[in-house]
């Protein structure tokens, strides 16, 4: 552009105010025309500027001084007014002054104490006066004795007065006050005043100082001014109005006629000067001008260079969708003002190769960038989300992602939604679906969701994630189950399994045939374009994905169908990859919970309340038993198997049943752990180095098989706990008084390594504690410590009174993580006694005709527990068993019945050797004593203890015996 905007006149003529164009002066000859001269200032900007000034700032002056002076006058007689009152008041009220008043010579009593006062306080006057007005003091004592002037009868009545009244002295502002004596009764005035030319001298004073500031603030403002219209002089280069708006014009029709943008940045960066063809190009908002280029929405590579000054021609730069040659230059190289000029062209017609590299481009982004957004967990809802969420903005405004229910259950979809266009056998007959489909929950609704029938078939989907610009539209809402007619764009691509496009949604009426009124709403609601693909993975449609658009109002087109997709092909490989593992998982729990405990056995030594909850992530080997022992004893079993998924489970139910079978033997603790450690190496034996499978993929299984275990034994009899514990974190006991301490047991190494002997530990437990057991999934956690995890169980567990229920919600509520990573077995037993009269101890002689004694015994004590049904049995059962004790044992042998759940006969000796059920021939004499014993009891057994063995019985007590009360 070569036009007088780049011609260069004297320094005053350059610049955005220099002229050019047609017709327009030289710079040179506007610097002549524009010097200023004494005899026409004020024609200019400048001098007009300064009389204005000036007449401003003199009015505000002369207003703010008689302001001030009225405001001086106003505080001053303010200040006369409570000056009198104060001494009028403090005067009436002086001691002494009622007696004064009614003595005999009142005035001379008062007329000095009055004259010291008025003195003393800067008042004119102080007159102490009778309740009808007759002076006692004055200034003048010529004025004593006669009437005061001025309103009295209120402060007669006892009120106080203010006034302004001319008495003896001249105006005056006054206040008269009452004497009062004890009784409340008016026996004086006093009045006080100061005069007003008293009042106006003070404000007087004030004067000067005003008058003074006054003139001051005139000079500063006058200079002010001058200063002010002197640099507007030299920035209007001393030009007056018309000339200004002669310069304007030319410059205008210049600016609005060229077909170039122009661009004007001054020194600052900020835009000085756009014309009509520079704001179209750019778009530039109304106030663009003054506000600094990098606020106004140019791009970065534009925007530097026009605040750079860096010299360009025909630079290649965008605005928006267009490309525009751009040439740049300073304006101050030769002594003009800082800043710069551009002018631009439009070179659009370029963009249409340039915008097809640009959208392969934008296009691969976002597919690599939905790789990395898509499918960030094996959870099917939330990858659903997760496609939802990242199509929004990037591709579409409003998406939706409907799947079949019984992929969301990680089931195979039914064989009719396997893409194919025919339906499966038995469903081509049917024009409906089943009654009642529609109002099925979703486990219900599985053996018919999804399943596309092709004569007129409707396809049942669940509307699995949502997402859009706004939360307000008119969308089918997340959860429900939607019945897609057969000519919805969403059956149609779910049976076919191809994309569906409706470029424009209101001139497709297939789709309203469903629900019209919600598909009114829908147009109303803006959406008017909408692209269906069906989520497709290893050959199998899962569902199918929708993307809307409302406020872009470019509609869908058939180069968007590529990436959908795309796009949705990436989405469904993650989708269908969590559905495989959310089935593998519910395979994995439901074995992992078939081979837990459905119940606990019912038992009176311990309250035992529990909590189970397996892993987010994968399965766990973590599990607990309660197991009745004989002796009324009752064992608590928990342990952990090392990994997840299937292998530890499967291993945690084999140890759990070894668990059962060594407890049937009556083992004690240590013993029972050294069974399961053989039992674990003979299982790493078998499963050999490549775990369940051999070959290393034993269902998250590292080949090495693990576990720990914490077993104990409770007696209600004795209140003692025997424990022992294999690599397993220690019990927590909870006192009846609700302290807290972790006990110290020795601690064995976990099952399955082998070589060292596990070591037993043997308490008494008050009646009445909490014996609390668990796996470290409930103490570890990644973020903290054992320690820590720890006492925060220490914390939770320290409140006496609690129930076992109340024990376990209170443990979780502290400790339990938003999202476990590990099983966490929790139980909570607490201790019970058996009542010491339900139990009974014997001690025998070895020798035969002793038995007799105890058998009497024994049937009064049961005739005392009203259990004589039983009596002749367990007499029989005890000749028996103390027979065979005197006969093959030695030592002391002691008797002890046990009156719980059934009835307990033990019979101690100290021989370590057991007897054995046998068959007895026809002329044997002996052996079939122990066969009567198990015929007539419902079980029996020996148990060895570190003096000897022990042989119980149980028999079952009668119906309205059974469970006897407890205390």
């Amino acid at each position: 552009m070569r036009t007088g905007w780049s011609g260069r006149g004297s320094g005053r003529g350059s610049g955005p105010g220099s002229g050019g164009g047609p017709g327009a002066p030289t710079g040179r000859g506007y610097g002549q025309r524009s010097r200023w001269h004494p005899g026409r200032g004020v024609r200019t900007v400048a001098g007009q500027v300064f009389v204005l000034q000036v007449g401003v700032v003199l009015l505000l002056v002369v207003a703010a001084v008689v302001a001030l002076v009225l405001q001086s006058r106003y505080d001053s007689e303010r200040e006369a007014r409570n000056r009198s009152m104060a001494v009028a008041e403090s005067f009436a009220n002086a001691p002494g002054m009622v007696s004064a008043l009614r003595g005999r010579d009142p005035s001379a009593v008062l007329q000095p104490l009055a004259e010291r006062a008025r003195k003393g306080s800067g008042v004119d006057f102080v007159v102490a006066m009778t309740p009808q007005g007759i002076r006692y003091t004055h200034p003048n004592p010529a004025r004593i004795g006669k009437h005061f002037m001025g309103s009295i009868r209120p402060a007669a009545e006892g009120r106080t007065v203010q006034e302004t009244f001319t008495g003896t002295l001249g105006l005056s502002v006054r206040s008269v006050v009452p004497v009062k004596d004890a009784q409340g009764k008016v026996v004086g005035l006093v009045a006080a005043g100061i005069t007003i030319k008293k009042v106006s001298g003070a404000a007087d004073h004030q004067l000067p100082l005003l008058f003074g500031a006054a003139a001051a603030a005139m000079a500063l403002a006058t200079a002010g001014t001058a200063l002010v219209s002197r640099r507007l002089r030299r920035q209007t280069h001393g030009l007056d109005p018309s000339e200004m708006t002669r310069m304007y014009e030319h410059h205008d029709a210049v600016l609005h006629s060229v077909r170039e943008g122009v661009l004007i940045v001054g020194g600052d960066g900020r835009l000085v000067l756009a014309n009509d063809e520079a704001r179209r190009l750019f778009d530039l908002p109304s106030d663009a001008e003054g506000r600094l280029v990098s606020e106004l929405g140019f791009d970065p590579h534009t925007a530097a260079l026009l605040a750079s000054g860096r010299p360009a021609t025909d630079e290649v730069h965008t605005a928006g969708e267009r490309l525009l040659s751009v040439s740049h230059r300073p304006t101050d190289r030769d002594g003009g003002p800082p800043g710069s000029v551009a002018t631009l062209r439009d070179t659009t017609e370029l963009r249409a190769l340039s915008g097809k590299v640009d959208l392969a481009r934008n296009r691969l982004k976002l597919l690599y960038d939905a790789g990395v957004s898509i499918g960030t967990t094996l959870d099917v809802v939330r990858t659903a989300q997760e496609l939802a969420e990242y199509a929004v903005a990037r591709f579409a405004d409003y998406v939706s992602v409907d799947l079949a229910d019984s992929v969301l259950r990680g089931e195979e979809p039914p064989d009719g939604v396997s893409g194919l266009s025919d339906p499966p056998d038995g469903i081509s007959g049917l024009s409906e679906p089943p009654d009642g489909i529609s109002g099925l929950s979703a486990p219900d609704a599985g053996s018919w969701a999804a399943v596309a029938a092709a004569d007129g078939g409707r396809t049942l989907l669940r509307r699995t994630a949502l997402s859009g610009i706004r939360d307000d539209g008119p969308l089918y809402p997340l959860g429900m189950l939607i019945e897609f007619g057969p000519s919805a764009p969403q059956a149609r691509g779910f049976r076919s399994g191809a994309v569906t496009v409706e470029p424009v949604l209101g001139d497709f009426g297939g789709w309203q045939e469903q629900d019209p009124e919600h598909a009114r709403r829908i147009v109303d609601y803006g959406i008017h374009s909408m692209i269906t693909v069906p989520l497709r993975a290893r050959g199998v449609v899962l569902g199918v994905a929708s993307f809307m658009r409302a406020e872009k109002p470019e509609p869908f087109e058939e180069d968007d169908v590529s990436l959908a997709e795309e796009l949705v092909t990436r989405a469904a490989v993650s989708i269908d990859n969590a559905r495989r593992y959310t089935r593998e998982h519910t395979m994995a729990v439901t074995l992992q919970r078939s081979l837990l405990p459905r119940m606990l056995p019912e038992q009176n030594a311990l309250d035992v309340a529990y909590r189970y909850l397996p892993a987010e992530s994968g399965v766990g080997g973590d599990w607990f038993d309660v197991i009745p022992l004989p002796g009324a004893r009752v064992a608590l079993v928990v342990g952990d198997v090392v990994g997840h998924g299937l292998h530890a489970a499967a291993t945690m139910g084999r140890l759990r049943t070894a668990v059962h079978n060594f407890s049937t033997l009556d083992l004690p603790p240590d013993e029972i752990l050294s069974h399961l450690d053989d039992l674990i190496a003979r299982i790493d034996q078998d499963e050999g180095p490549g775990g369940l499978d051999g070959d290393g993929g034993g269902g998250g299984s590292e080949g090495i098989t693990g576990a720990t275990c914490l077993y104990a034994i409770y007696d209600p009899v004795t209140r003692r706990c025997t424990m022992a514990r294999a690599g397993h974190p220690p019990p927590a006991l909870v006192r009846p008084d609700g302290s807290v301490e972790f006990l110290d047991l020795p601690a064995g190494p976990p099952l399955g390594l082998g070589g060292l002997p596990f070591e037993t530990a043997e308490l008494e437990l008050p009646e009445g504690s909490h014996l609390v057991l668990y796996t470290d999934g409930l103490i570890e956690k990644r973020d903290r410590d054992i320690e820590t995890g720890l006492e925060m169980l220490r914390g939770a567990l320290a409140h006496p009174g609690r129930t076992p229920e109340d024990a376990c919600t209170a443990v979780l509520d502290a400790l339990l993580p938003d999202r476990p990573s590990d099983d966490i077995a929790l139980i909570v037993a607490r201790t019970r006694v058996l009542e010491p009269g339900l139990t009974a101890d014997w001690e025998v002689p070895s020798d035969p005709a002793q038995v007799a004694e105890v058998r009497a015994a024994v049937a009064r004590k049961l005739a005392e527990w009203d259990l004589g049904d039983v009596a002749f049995t367990t007499e029989l059962i005890l000749s028996e068993l103390i027979t065979n004790a005197i006969r093959y044992a030695t030592g002391p042998i002691r008797v002890r019945l046990l009156c719980d759940r059934s009835l307990i006969c033990e019979v101690f000796d100290t021989s370590s050797t057991s007897p054995h059920l046998r068959y007895a021939g026809t002329t044997d004499e002996g052996g079939r004593g122990l066969f009567l014993v198990s015929q007539f009891a419902d079980r029996w057994g020996t148990r060895y203890t570190a003096d000897g063995k022990v042989i119980w019985t149980e028999q079952a007590l009668p119906l309205s015996k059974h469970g006897r009360p407890r205390p």
